[in-house]
């Protein structure tokens, strides 16, 4: 999600938020009670809940002002009759332009746990000319209600306007940081147990154009403090055959998405699972990339995964979106519970992007420290240990690596860790984009019903 070398933005910002709740450099996180053993089979209470809106009828049951649900293989919301006109000034280039718009309002959603932090994610088609809006509104567990947050403007290019997150959100007791909306103090006992999302689309006037959302959810989570997660037992040994892509080598390729290519985990892992999955780009789509340039198809997934506020490609929703953007996939975040939730997946032929931040000699063979990083599991060996294609490697021959179980599983699902400098910082806990294909098999749609994604 970053430069391995430098604290990402999203660590900086969580523990500023700590800092100025508790005034110490402690992370805002749920109070503390006792974690949950990792048990084989999901036997334990998930303290995640992805929820998201995809078949017709769930489409229709959304309250819309000039959308509507359409039916066929992959069910969707477009603009019918617009409500309205609006003026948006674009903040990153400044050029104001008029968009006829329509929005639909998902049903009220309640929390199987009620939440510390919420990620939406969305699936959409946006042709040149329209672009789409996601927010969030809130309901706390003493019954009043968050703002409306916005919780990202996105379009599949960059030329109409420039997919951003929105900073300054907050009412004093939740703000959004980047894509994730977090309680100010959870320590507090303040939980979300409700919200509803609010999708907005936007289309040059006087044309007949439409974004088609396909997908509009959202996972909240209260994953308990733990600087350590118990142990679990392998249960699986597989590979899958996953391209493998180098981030290192686009060192100083387009600096102005990120820096360049020391920065582009996130999106090189992104690439390696949609081309996993059979997405392609063609020549044309190419073709702005210079030629010298091994691997092109990162440096796209780089540029079109930007997210011009946070200034980095590591936007999680944004990076699930592009998946999507790609025929015949879908993506979601979402956090899993174990690495037995990871086995499910691999067995069902489901590799995972992992988010995770560790010191050097936490990780044995990675060579090198991260507070924020994105890597793509892809298998288990017989002893149980993880496979994954680790972007922040020299060439793309040396991207598959072999992580001792105990070290991955810690480093990827605890909450708490102390950095280089030995204060308190969060961890990711258990953090992960899932890409599928948007008409899984029987044995597929088991697997994500498994860890709770449908």
């Amino acid at each position: 999600m970053s430069r391995v070398q430098e604290p990402s933005r999203r660590t900086v910002l969580a523990v500023a938020v700590a800092a100025a709740v508790t005034g110490t450099a402690a992370p805002a996180a749920a109070a503390p009670r006792p974690a949950a053993a990792d048990e084989p089979g999901g036997a334990q209470a998930r303290p995640i809940d992805y929820h998201a809106w995809t078949t017709h009828r769930e489409l229709r049951s959304g309250t819309a002002q000039g959308t509507r649900a359409v039916s066929g293989r992959r069910p969707g919301v477009v603009i019918g009759a617009p409500a309205g006109r609006t003026d948006y000034t674009d903040p990153h280039t400044g050029t104001t332009a008029a968009w006829d718009y329509a929005t639909w309002t998902s049903p009220v959603h309640r929390l199987a746990v009620p939440a510390t932090e919420a990620v939406a994610s969305w699936n959409a088609h946006t042709p040149d000319g329209t672009w789409i809006q996601v927010e969030l509104l809130g309901t706390y567990s003493d019954g009043t209600e968050t703002p409306w947050y916005v919780m990202g403007r996105w379009a599949a290019g960059d030329q109409d306007i420039k997919r951003t997150s929105v900073d300054d959100q907050t009412d004093g007791r939740s703000t959004i940081w980047t894509d994730t909306f977090a309680i100010d103090d959870a320590s507090t006992g303040l939980r979300l147990t409700a919200y509803r999302l609010r999708l907005t689309l936007y289309r040059r006037p006087g044309t007949h154009l439409t974004p088609t959302v396909w997908r509009l959810g959202a996972m909240g989570s209260d994953i308990p403090d733990r600087f350590t997660v118990p142990a679990s037992t392998p249960g699986l040994a597989q590979e899958l055959a996953v391209p493998r892509y180098s981030q290192e080598i686009h060192k100083g390729q387009y600096p102005e998405y990120d820096s360049g290519g020391e920065a582009w985990c996130s999106p090189t892992s992104s690439q390696m699972i949609v081309e996993y999955w059979g997405g392609r780009l063609t020549r044309e789509q190419l073709s702005w990339v210079d030629p010298s340039y091994a691997d092109p198809q990162v440096d796209h997934a780089a540029r079109f995964t930007y997210d011009h506020q946070y200034e980095g490609c590591g936007n999680w929703p944004f990076n699930a979106a592009y998946a999507a953007t790609f025929e015949g996939l879908q993506g979601v975040v979402t956090r899993l519970a174990s690495l037995t939730d990871l086995e499910t997946l691999i067995a069902a032929g489901i590799p995972a992007i992992t988010s995770q931040s560790f010191l050097k000699t936490e990780l044995t063979g990675a060579g090198y420290g991260t507070s924020g990083h994105l890597m793509t599991v892809i298998g288990f060996t017989a002893d149980g240990d993880v496979i994954a294609n680790d972007p922040a490697s020299a060439d793309d021959a040396a991207v598959r690596r072999v992580y001792l179980r105990r070290e991955f599983e810690n480093i990827w699902l605890r909450t708490k860790r102390y950095n280089a400098s030995g204060k308190v910082v969060s961890g990711t806990g258990g953090v992960c984009y899932l890409y599928f294909p948007a008409h899984p098999s029987p044995r597929q749609r088991k697997a994500l019903a498994l860890v709770g994604v449908h």
